[in-house]
């Protein structure tokens, strides 16, 4: 009888110290791919000066269309280093809308369409769109297998305990904010 309360026992704790292993494997990753959209937005930040002031040489008149680029990246840099999701994808939205809307003032010039410069950066700026679009992709996937495995039962019953608690995805909170912004002349 002694076997099998302390074949019970064993059983359940090598549940726990598996359930508790794979919770923080998932954990990991999910972390993991926050600093793989953290890497790409640095990326975006640092391409954004080169590419307004490339811009400002040919379209020297839309002053308000660089404030709001420039505004725009010094708050998603600022929200950056808060490290909350939340933040972070709310200002990296309006920065997205923001350079939206500097590709559109470029399609009116068309000496700037062909430079070179331009050229290259907007194709370096689109490339990291791409990468931050699938970095974002990944975190969601990761942050929904991390809060699945949290919530379902039986980790459900000790994941709060161990210090496990829910994560944010990273998503559009205004729905102003999916539409194509409109530039008229």
């Amino acid at each position: 009888m002694m076997w099998i309360i302390v074949a019970i026992v064993v059983v359940i704790v090598l549940f726990v110290v598996a359930a508790f292993n794979g919770l923080v494997r998932k954990r990991n990753r999910t972390q993991e791919a926050w600093s793989q959209i953290d890497v790409e937005l640095k990326r975006r930040h640092d391409l954004i000066p080169n590419l307004v002031e490339t811009v400002k040489g040919y379209a020297a008149h839309e002053r308000g269309t660089f404030e709001a680029v420039t505004n725009a990246r010094a708050a998603a840099v600022n929200a950056g280093a808060s490290g909350d999701p939340a933040k972070v994808g709310q200002a990296e939205n309006v920065l997205t809308g923001a350079l939206r809307s500097l590709f559109a003032v470029a399609e009116a010039y068309p000496d700037l369409k062909a430079s070179q410069n331009f050229s290259q950066l907007q194709e370096e700026i689109t490339a990291t769109e791409d990468k931050i679009e699938f970095a974002r992709r990944y975190y969601n996937t990761s942050v929904r297998d991390y809060n699945t495995a949290i919530q379902t039962f039986p980790r459900n019953l000790f994941a709060a305990t161990l210090g496990f608690h829910q994560m944010e995805y990273f998503q559009i909170d205004e729905p102003g904010e999916r539409e194509v912004p409109q530039v008229k002349f």
